[in-house]
């Protein structure tokens, strides 16, 4: 194969991105470059070609900083990357991709440089992490010795205070700005939220945990630093970020200070797929790049769409026209249909499920697969009365969501333990794990955890406890335990089999499931083993969690097919042969709590685009006339009549078309009432009050 030929299936714009400022082996001199991808437009095969096509030319991959928003996509890049390039390099590839060693998500790679200059920053390396409930959990615990749990009005719960202060550090907005326009039901407690705020901080520093937002944080205020910036910078030559429009502004200024004047920077992302400000990304990051460096960044538009029809991509073009800023880009396909996508009205939730769940069984029957089908909803609540109707007619189906792995309590135990041996003053650890033997309660926890915190050291102290006598019989046992991990007899990953075998008694004792748990456990084994070390395993796994648990599994389906239910933002990055979209009127999409601001309803009509490039062939979109509110009873009847969405005005419908469901019929003819005496009922009426 020639040198360049594994560049030949690139449509002209891609490769235009892949080769930008490679002039040849050895001559590299790449300038800050944007690439604005269009859904299914072949962003990650883009990108996983610039960073082969670096290599193949003498980049050096373990100067190379590789920036995903999951650990699973890095993996699957550092995969196509050795492929693509192995069709120059032969098996040579594969000993230059094992250097790819800095492909990870913003928080991994974070993690991983705060160790590195732990001393320089004044930070102990063997920090633990704390995830979203442990911090949340500690949060809690600094308002109670504050006193806020004991107001007269209702203070915000831990979720909320966790929530406050994760938008304002991403964000980096002042607090009452973040509560102005985020959380306005708080703001007369902005004055305490700084206090409590500030002794979080403390809390944490002194316990040597940090949160997932200290992760950019710390690295953010690290490259504000000269010195330490330039060595930072200094170790990468080339800096890829994917999904540029999901960073937030601290992720922002973290490139900015590795990269000031852009040599070497390459972003990726589109605009129009911008969905995630509740987590405090911003859109303005992709929409100024090019104006944070002189001269301007190059930019290269990819619109050729592999995955949708050209009809739908000519409404879904349509949709995002109305955009008040954007990259103005025209996604276009070779997939001619004249099947438009559908505006289908319905009376109500009832009929709309009853035509999602009809279609989809059509479509089966057709040769569409239930798992080539999905229904996509704004809320996760807008899907019950569908979730109603597939039961009733036997069509299994999976809902995007959930709890996760790491949520479920006998994991949160077990990985407590390892953390606790970790970092004796992680409190919140500490707590946990203590609460598990029986008989020792919070009072005597506390004890505990202060003399260790006050030793530094975690062995001293608990050889010389008295446990209370409930608490005598499983104490030795925890004591042998405690040893064998502190001194790491016994390996990684024994040491977590260790905690298992100690834990089982107590899984026996707390959960009436316990077998199913257990298998949660072993499936933590088998992914320890995968790590090289506890803290390693410690670090990532609370990164990037799996996301399966037996213990909140639904019943196994003995049909190996099943339909698709998901929110929009879980759906982003997928696609199906047939999409339904549910509620598309007002109210819903936009929804009713993203109306306040022009921002607001722009990431509103957004999520609507999103939703419409997730199908490759079928979309409708479904208008019920009349649904029923959300958060009230079983029996109520709150509803609202609906307008289709402000998204899809008149002037385009051309680019749809309209149905009614169920068909209308000829009209029966009218039945006339037997003939009988008649009845005066306004006059009875009237007697009522007489």
């Amino acid at each position: 194969m020639q040198p360049a030929a594994y560049l030949d299936k690139l449509n002209p714009q891609q490769r235009q991105a892949v080769e930008h400022g490679v002039k040849g082996p050895g001559a590299i001199d790449a300038g800050p470059l944007l690439v604005i991808a269009g859904a299914g437009s072949g962003k990650t095969n883009t990108l996983a070609h610039r960073v082969a096509h670096l290599i193949v030319n003498g980049a050096d991959p373990r100067r190379i900083l590789l920036l995903t928003f999951s650990r699973r996509a890095a993996a699957e890049m550092t995969r196509r990357v050795a492929r693509i390039a192995a069709h120059v390099l032969g098996a040579n590839a594969a000993i230059l991709t094992e250097g790819l060693s800095w492909a990870g998500t913003f928080h991994g790679i974070g993690a991983r440089l705060l160790r590195d200059y732990a001393p320089q920053i004044g930070l102990d390396p063997s920090f633990t992490i704390h995830d979203r409930e442990d911090s949340a959990d500690l949060m809690n615990l600094v308002r109670h010795e504050l006193g806020f749990s004991r107001t007269e009005k209702r203070f915000p719960t831990k979720g909320t205070l966790i929530a406050i202060y994760s938008r304002a550090v991403n964000a980096q907005q002042p607090l009452e700005e973040v509560i102005g326009r985020a959380f306005p039901w708080v703001a007369g407690w902005s004055g305490e939220l700084k206090a409590l705020f500030a002794a979080y901080v403390e809390a944490k520093q002194a316990q040597g945990v940090l949160d997932y937002d200290d992760l950019l944080l710390y690295w953010a205020q690290m490259v504000t630093e000269p010195a330490i910036a330039a060595d930072i910078a200094g170790r990468f030559d080339h800096v890829l970020i994917d999904e540029y429009q999901d960073t937030n502004r601290l992720q922002s200024s973290i490139l900015l200070g590795l990269k000031p004047d852009g040599r070497g920077l390459t972003v990726v992302g589109d605009d129009a797929q911008s969905i995630y400000s509740f987590r405090a990304a911003t859109v303005r990051n992709i929409l100024d790049f090019p104006g944070h460096f002189s001269p301007r960044a190059d930019t290269i538009m990819l619109e050729q769409n592999y995955r949708s029809t050209q009809a739908i991509l000519g409404a879904a073009n349509a949709v995002i026209d109305f955009a008040a800023e954007r990259y103005a880009k025209n996604l276009w396909s070779e997939r001619t249909s004249s099947e438009r996508p559908l505006l289908v009205s319905v009376r109500d939730e009832i009929e709309q499920a009853n035509y999602v769940a009809t279609r989809v069984l059509e479509n089966r029957e057709d040769g569409i697969a239930l798992k080539q089908q999905a229904v996509l909803f704004r809320a996760a609540h807008h899907s019950g009365p569908l979730e109603v109707e597939l039961t009733r007619r036997n069509i299994p189906f999976v809902k995007f969501g959930g709890l996760k792995f790491l949520d479920s309590a006998h994991v949160k135990d077990v990985l407590a333990v390892l953390r606790f041996v970790e970092n004796p003053r992680d409190r919140v650890a500490g707590f946990r794990v203590l609460k598990l033997l029986n008989g020792l309660g919070p009072a005597t926890a506390a004890r505990i955890l202060d003399a260790v915190a006050g030793a530094d050291a975690l062995l001293p102290v608990l050889e010389t406890v008295t446990p209370p006598p409930r608490a005598a019989e499983e104490w030795p046992g925890f004591l042998a335990m405690a040893r064998e991990l502190k001194g790491k007899s016994a390996g990684w990953p024994g040491e977590l089999d260790l905690v298992r075998h100690w834990y089982e008694p107590v899984l026996e004792r707390v959960h009436e499931d316990a077998q199913s748990r257990q298998s949660d456990l072993v499936q933590l084994s088998q992914i320890a083993a995968t790590y090289p070390s506890r803290e390693r395993f410690l670090t990532e796994l609370t990164l990037d969690p799996p996301d399966a648990t037996s213990d909140h599994a639904g019943p196994p389906h003995l049909d190996e097919d099943y339909l698709i239910l998901s929110t929009i933002h879980s759906a982003k990055g997928q696609e199906w042969k047939s999409v339904f979209v549910l509620n598309a009127v007002d109210g819903c999409i936009p929804i009713d709590l993203g109306v306040g601001t022009r921002d607001e309803i722009e990431e509103e009509r957004r999520l609507l685009y999103v939703a419409m490039t997730r199908a490759k062939d079928s979309l409708h979109l479904m208008l019920p006339q009349r649904f029923f509110t959300h958060g009230q009873s079983a029996r109520g009847d709150r509803h609202v009549y609906a307008a289709r969405t402000r998204f899809i005005p008149p002037r385009i419908l051309g680019h749809f078309s309209a149905t009614a469901w169920p068909p209308v019929t000829a009209a029966e003819p009218a039945v006339r009432p037997a003939e009988t005496a008649r009845i005066d009922i306004g006059a009875r009426m009237r007697a009522m009050w007489r």
